[in-house]
C-alpha cells in the first residue's frame, strides 16, 4: 500500500475537542440546574439587599394606632418615600418623638404646613371642612383644639384618639423628624396587608 493510499483512506476519528466544544455550546443553551440555582440565588440576594436598603421592618409598641395597627404588629417602613414625593394628609408615618428624638412614634398626618386644624367634640376640621376618618374607631370627645400648622411642620394624631400621645400633647412635628411612610403590615399573618 502506498503512502498516497493512506491519505485517501477514511480519516481517523477527531479528538474529543470538538465534542467538548459542542457540549459547551449545549450547556450555554441549556444551563444545568446548579447554574440556574446559582443565578436565582444571586438575584434573590440582590433583591434582599435592595429591600433592606430601602425598607425597614419595625415592631409597634402601644395601641395608639388601633384598630388599624396593634401592639406587636410588624410593619414595613419606606424611608425613601418622601425623597420622591410629598407627605400627604392621611399618610401613616414613623417620626421622631419631638420631646425625645431617640424614640420613634407611629402617627397619621392630619395637618400640612399652613392648614388650620380644629378639634371639637371628637370631630376634626381641616381648613373649616370636617375630615372623613374611617380609620378612627373611638373619637375623643374631650379636648378642644384650634391651631394653624407652622411652616415646615406637621400636625399628627393617633387613630386611637382617647389613648394617643400626639400633636395635641407634644405639639407640631418638624418635617425633618419624619423618618418614613408605613407601607404594610407583615405580621400577624391573619392581618397582613397594606396600611391605609
Amino acid at each position: 500500500m502506498s503512502a498516497g493510499n493512506l491519505l485517501r483512506s477514511e480519516p481517523w476519528p477527531e479528538p474529543s475537542v470538538p465534542t467538548a466544544q459542542a457540549s459547551g455550546r449545549a450547556a450555554r443553551r441549556h444551563p444545568t440546574r446548579w447554574r440556574k440555582r446559582l443565578a436565582w440565588a444571586q438575584v434573590s440576594g440582590l433583591c434582599l439587599i435592595a429591600y433592606v436598603a430601602v425598607f425597614n421592618i419595625s415592631v409597634v409598641r402601644g395601641s395608639s394606632m388601633s384598630p388599624g395597627i396593634h401592639d406587636g404588629d410588624r410593619i414595613v417602613v419606606d424611608h425613601f418615600a418622601y425623597m420622591l414625593g410629598d407627605v400627604q394628609r392621611g399618610d401613616v408615618v414613623v417620626l421622631k418623638y419631638p420631646l425625645d428624638p431617640s424614640l420613634n412614634y407611629v402617627k397619621r398626618i392630619i395637618g400640612l404646613p399652613g392648614d388650620e386644624i380644629e378639634i371639637d367634640r371628637g370631630r376634626v376640621l381641616v381648613n373649616g371642612k370636617e375630615l372623613a376618618e374611617p380609620y378612627v374607631e373611638s373619637p375623643d370627645p374631650l379636648p378642644r383644639t384650634r391651631v394653624r400648622v407652622q411652616p415646615a411642620h406637621y400636625f399628627v394624631l393617633g387613630d386611637n384618639r382617647p389613648r394617643s400621645s400626639d400633636s395635641r400633647e407634644f405639639g407640631q412635628v418638624p418635617m425633618d423628624y419624619v423618618r418614613g411612610r408605613v407601607e404594610a403590615r407583615l405580621w400577624p399573618l391573619s392581618r397582613i396587608g397594606a396600611i391605609h
